[in-house]
């Protein structure tokens, strides 16, 4: 296996390789550095300027724009944003012109006596929910800069082999948090030292009008912060038994696995209404975006509190280690998601457990965002068609449709019967199979904890990349257990059953559970999202001014022939609302009578007639009795409180 190390030694630098006789890397000079100089003053207005110098020799020359971005795992490179690009030597314009087949790529001719190509690109920022998943984002008060979107690279180079001076430019009083090591700053002009290319896509900066940096466990080696910038400085505003929670959550992954694999750690949390809500991993930092009043709501907290615990499991399970498949030498590469049933579906399962082991969720809540995991994906339909092992493999095609993850903005259209990236959910219960197994195999001397140490953890230090392949997760898991891990895994990951498998928690002690009763995360889902979810119920899931966003195959509303896009404008008589909606659903378990939904679809109206009488379903965990709360040892926390 090759590892590719990101952070560049400042010494070695002068050192790397010379590859000039393969003639794809054309008439770039491998002795000298890129400059890239980015301005970021008119953010406010969506748009990015960057100036670079790169250093040439005459002859030909391809420059790469890059197209597959890591955490994307897709070929969505914001390459219809880049514009303004020109070229230039020694003053003089030159000609260039686009590959006719890979659009990322450009073709020149570097003139004789030519040193210095300079490139001058502006990048037109995307409206929220457009474009990339890691795209750049702005606001009037604050920016996230995503180095990928304002750079050019010479095509052939690892991205480990090329290195880049970077400088930024900050609208005035603007603050800035970056894993990047700051070489100096004078005023709003920050100078950052020589990284490689993969380092300088792998930390992107947030900056912004209204900053906080929040120290975490101050005491801890290496240095943890929240750079927080949002629309407003009542948004930062954070509880110090938040703090203390965070300051827990870095103290509970030191202790999951065992080291540490950067030199400090920046959470980037954008608090802004007007950009798109996202998490994306970095090894050294996170690229986390909420609504702005995230830290004063607690239903918007609920939702989210995952988030960071997630993309701070990634710097082990994603950066540290990463799928061979999923690492390539430059961007230009394509990146294949076999294994993405590990680096998210694992990711999903530790960060859920980091979470409530550091007391952002209680766990109450765990097992209720457990069992609204569990009671989704036990009404997808589609996996009796796509199973869980398409979902990784198709990522670049499902990437590009939104998912329905519970605690996402909202079911997609046609998600139950599509599928989406369900290797995330599923993985939760994948992994606590797994996590289960490893207990009762090794009489409760071995866990997921084990396998986080010996499998994610290794020594620490510098970032690097240890990649693997479906045989070492088995071989890993073997180290652990005994057991035909292979057949196992294979069987989860290619079945087309029609019901989701729940012996995870079952095998914890646990069994879901069907009642009136609302759960509590899905509640407060419903509430962040506006939306109804009635996926239990009658099978629909409604915004709130009736119109019907999804229909899950099967259920009570499919059978009546109802559709997405319809809209609800009556039920059983009364004017539609999400509260006549849910009576009128709760009072069918005491009916004989059917559920009549009048619904608008078009220019038509019409009355459908649903043959349902189970009331108000919502999913939740009840313990089994008489049996170990396996459950309630994982989640627990490793370390003492603070």
């Amino acid at each position: 296996m090759l590892n590719w190390r990101w952070n560049v030694c400042h010494l070695c630098i002068g050192l790397l390789p010379v590859l000039i006789s393969s003639p794809s890397l054309g008439s770039y000079n491998p002795q000298r550095r890129i400059k890239i100089e980015v301005d970021v003053t008119d953010a406010p207005r969506k748009i990015l300027h960057a100036r670079l110098e790169i250093p040439v020799q005459p002859g030909s020359l391809t420059l790469c724009y890059p197209k597959w971005i890591p955490g994307d795992h897709a070929p969505d490179g914001a390459i219809v944003d880049l514009t303004g690009l020109k070229f230039f030597s020694a003053g003089k314009p030159l000609r260039w012109r686009r590959d006719s087949v890979n659009m990322y790529a450009f073709h020149l001719e570097v003139p004789p006596g030519a040193g210095v190509l300079e490139v001058l690109l502006d990048f037109l920022i995307s409206p929220p929910h457009q474009g990339a998943s890691s795209s750049g984002a702005a606001t009037s008060q604050l920016a996230v800069l995503s180095w990928e979107e304002v750079l050019l690279y010479p095509d052939g180079w690892p991205a480990s082999n090329l290195v880049y001076e970077p400088t930024l430019h900050l609208p005035t009083g603007w603050k800035f948090g970056t894993a990047l090591p700051v070489e100096k700053q004078e005023g709003s002009t920050i100078t950052f030292a020589p990284v490689s290319l993969g380092e300088l896509m792998d930390s992107p900066v947030l900056t912004g009008a209204h900053f906080r940096v929040v120290p975490l466990s101050p005491e801890a080696n290496p240095r943890h912060v929240i750079d927080m910038a949002a629309d407003s400085d009542a948004a930062l505003a954070m509880t110090p038994e938040l703090i203390e929670h965070y300051s827990q959550l870095v103290a509970e992954a030191g202790a999951l696995f065992g080291s540490r694999h950067y030199r400090n750690y920046h959470f980037l949390l954008s608090l802004s209404d007007d950009v798109a809500h996202l998490g994306l991993e970095h090894h050294e930092s996170s690229d986390d975006r909420v609504a702005e009043q995230t830290l004063q709501a607690s239903d918007l907290f609920l939702t989210q509190a995952n988030l960071l615990p997630h993309e701070f499991t990634h710097s082990w399970n994603g950066k540290y280690r990463r799928p061979t498949d999923l690492t390539t030498q430059d961007y230009q590469q394509p990146a294949r998601g076999d294994l993405l049933w590990v680096y998210e579906g694992l990711t999903q399962y530790l960060g859920d457990v980091l979470t409530v082991r550091s007391g952002l969720w209680t766990q109450e809540q765990y097992r209720e965002q457990l069992a609204y995991v569990a009671a989704t994906l036990d009404h997808r339909a589609g996996r009796m068609w796509r199973p869980l092992q398409d979902t990784a493999d198709s990522v670049q095609i499902l990437s590009t449709v939104p998912n329905d993850q519970v605690l996402s903005s909202g079911p997609s259209d046609g998600a139950p019967w599509r599928r989406s990236t369900d290797y995330y959910d599923e993985g939760t219960l994948l992994w606590l199979e797994v996590d289960t197994m490893l207990r009762r195999l090794s009489a409760d001397s071995r866990s997921i904890d084990d396998l986080c140490k010996h499998f994610l953890g290794g020594t620490g230090g510098l970032p690097e990349i240890k990649t693997y392949t479906f045989d070492n997760v088995v071989d890993a898991l073997n180290d652990l257990a005994s057991f035909n891990w292979r057949s196992f895994l294979r069987n989860r990951l290619d079945s087309t059953d029609s019901h989701a498998s729940l012996d995870g928690i079952e095998n914890a002690g646990w069994h879901l559970i069907y009642t009136e009763a609302p759960n509590h995360i899905q509640d407060a889902s419903e509430r962040a999202n506006k939306k109804l979810d009635l996926s239990f119920s009658i099978g629909v899931v409604l915004d709130e001014d009736g119109t019907i966003h999804d229909v899950i195959p099967g259920m009570a509303a499919d059978k009546a022939g109802v559709g997405p896009e319809m809209k609800i404008l009556g039920v059983n008589g009364q004017v539609w609302s999400p509260e006549a909606m849910r009576k009128a659903i709760s009072s069918t378990r005491d009916s004989i009578q059917p559920l009549e939904l009048l619904i608008l679809y078009g220019k038509s109206y019409q009355l459908f007639r649903l043959d349902y009488h189970g009331g108000s379903r919502y999913p939740h965990l009840k313990i089994e009795p008489n049996r170990q709360d396996l459950l309630g040892d994982i989640i627990s926390s490793r370390i003492a409180k603070h």
